[in-house]
């Protein structure tokens, strides 16, 4: 199994995405969202993130457009699925501690049943939430994963650019 992926972070994020755990593909090459198929790029794109749909590979340049990309959990896995419940609230714990160190102006969980569980918020829904992180403003979007069918790439691109609108915009 893969290596743990590396936080990509810098000086004054305006948002850090935040998967749920590095992908084998993740974890073997030591990228972001690197399953072929995950949606991440596509959206960051329409979303009016990036000028255009980078590659894994060049995720090196999102800290300079104020973005960022951390997880939940480090742990390499070949599925979501295999992570435990006390896992997830272990990696929530770590994640606002991390937010409170980078102060980024929001944070974004991508993948529901992932939040719910590390937050403990079952009734939580898609969207801004009404907490904050750790002073950040907290949203909660789909996971990107071409393996999650429930929501379509047209859907999610409208979720991102409300997201960007949110975070890019309204300062």
């Amino acid at each position: 199994m893969g290596q743990a992926v590396a936080d990509l972070v810098g000086p004054d994020l305006r948002v850090l995405f935040c998967g749920i755990n590095p992908g084998t593909p993740s974890g073997d090459l030591g990228l972001h969202f690197a399953r072929p198929g995950n949606r991440f790029w596509k959206l960051l794109c329409a979303g009016g993130f990036t000028e255009s749909v980078l590659s894994p590979a060049e995720q090196h340049s999102l800290p300079g457009l104020g973005i960022g990309i951390t997880n939940v959990v480090g742990r390499v896995t070949s599925a979501a699925s295999e992570l435990s419940a006390a896992e997830l609230r272990e990696g929530a714990v770590r994640l606002e501690a991390k937010v409170k160190k980078l102060r980024p102006r929001c944070v974004v969980v991508l993948g529901l049943g992932a939040y719910r569980t590390a937050f403990v918020r079952t009734g939580a829904v898609i969207g801004p939430q009404p907490e904050l992180l750790a002073d950040a403003r907290l949203w909660l979007l789909p996971n990107p994963s071409g393996l999650q069918a429930h929501y379509q790439l047209r859907e999610m691109a409208e979720m991102y650019k409300t997201l960007y609108e949110s975070a890019f915009r309204a300062f």
